[in-house]
């Protein structure tokens, strides 16, 4: 027979932590050389009876839970209908050896690696029978979760919009204040607490502050003092979406050539993120056009200078555009030609294969951003493929862009007896 070969991904990362902990606690150094005899002896049978851990382009492997299926056991579950996880069965339990099955498909499916998708709201037993082996896994499935409607196209980290609805009931004007840390590039927006005190972060965008020397941004306290459509700034260059802050020191998008949507400068847009202004906070459109929209003249603007840890919802990630479109992909113009675009995953397909054959799920996947860019790192892969035992399986390749924008793509991988 020839060897294993068993690609499993998204299951049970806990094993190889324990076992390192038991050697390293259980087992003196008098008998250091029956500990070196146990570690190959168990590191043998891990080879054997487990898949290997695979992350994908350096990814960390996830870390979401996953029932663990214990002999004579009953592990729970719940799922809302349309999402997947993984059944994770002990070191000693051979998975090419265990049948899963489900008392009732309508609710929940399972495959022969042990991925299990809810389908519809129920209950149902996901059973795992093998030599000497049988657990359950009792599952509770929930109306599917809606998705999250995408109001705008930002890669803002947006929080505790309850408190911010519940505020915006009582009519007060002063909704919000601003605090730019010029150091971390970021911009964050906090509305008021139950006792009046604005400690409650709701929003955190990616910025430009100034690059220093006579090009600083200015720590201190201000408050947001006009508004304007588009303004003429420094360098012959024309800004969206501008809100002053204190003198010449505005929020605005990043620089246009001229007053046109498509005359974004691009190498400007790129250091998005980084100090590369002459003391103005540049924003992507949709975060100048979110504070131009949605914060009253005196709202207050306090600049800092301080590390991370000053930023309560972190900052929010880039993206990289290309000199042949001069849009910037946030703007919401319905000329922008990122409008309506989705990140795209390329290469998965259905597969049939040969018991023993070789398999690798990610060879030819790519996946690409509205704006071109490659961000195949970024795919996540739920389920996996046994390819020493017959059976159906599923492979569900997603992943989720800067915008927050999710897609995915599932495949079936088919493993047969070959032919004789």
């Amino acid at each position: 027979m020839k060897p294993m070969k068993v690609i499993r991904y998204n299951g049970s990362y806990r094993y190889k932590a324990q076992r390192r902990k038991r050697i390293l606690t259980m087992i003196p150094a008098a008998i250091a050389a029956l500990a070196v005899l146990t570690a190959v002896v168990f590191g043998v049978i891990w080879l054997i009876h487990r898949p290997p851990t695979v992350s994908v382009d350096n990814q960390e492997p996830q870390t979401e839970y996953i029932p663990f299926l214990n002999n004579g056991e009953t592990a729970e579950l719940e799922l809302s209908a349309g999402t997947a996880s993984m059944l994770t069965l002990p070191l000693d339990a051979d998975i090419r050896k265990v049948v899963f099955t489900s008392d009732n498909e309508k609710v929940a499916k399972v495959d022969p690696a042990g991925r299990l998708d809810a389908v519809a709201a129920g209950s149902a037993v996901i059973t795992a029978e093998g030599d000497d082996f049988i657990a359950e896994c009792s599952v509770t499935v929930t109306e599917a979760a809606q998705p999250e409607e995408l109001t705008e196209l930002t890669t803002a980290i947006k929080a505790n919009e309850d408190i911010v609805e519940k505020n915006a009931e009582n009519g007060v004007n002063d909704l919000y204040n601003i605090t730019v840390n010029r150091r971390t590039n970021t911009v964050t927006v906090y509305t008021y607490d139950d006792k009046g005190e604005y400690t409650v972060p709701v929003r955190a965008m990616v910025a430009s502050c100034g690059t220093g020397g006579r090009d600083i941004t200015p720590v201190g306290e201000y408050a947001t003092y006009f508004r304007e459509s588009w303004h003429l700034l420094y360098g012959d260059v024309i800004g969206m979406y501008v809100t002053g802050i204190e003198g010449p020191y505005l929020f605005h998008s990043i620089p246009c050539e001229i007053k046109s949507h498509d005359s974004i400068k691009i190498e400007e847009f790129n250091k998005l993120g980084t100090n590369a202004s002459q003391g103005c906070v540049r924003l992507m459109v949709s975060d100048a056009r979110w504070i131009y929209k949605n914060c009253a003249l005196n709202t207050p603007v306090k600049v800092i200078d301080e590390d991370e840890s000053a930023d309560p919802l972190g900052k929010p990630p880039t993206i990289k555009i290309s000199s042949d479109i001069r849009w910037d992909p946030t703007d919401p113009d319905k000329r922008n030609p990122y409008k309506g675009k989705l990140p795209e995953i390329i290469g998965p397909s259905d597969a049939a294969l040969n018991v023993g054959d070789e398999f690798d799920p990610m060879e030819g996947v790519k996946a690409v951003d509205i704006c071109g860019n490659d961000i195949t790192g970024d795919v996540t892969l739920t389920g996996s493929v046994v390819t020493e035992k017959p059976g159906v399986y599923l492979l569900t390749y997603s992943l989720t862009d800067v915008f927050h924008q999710h897609v995915e793509v599932t495949v079936t991988v088919t493993v047969k007896e070959a032919d004789r």
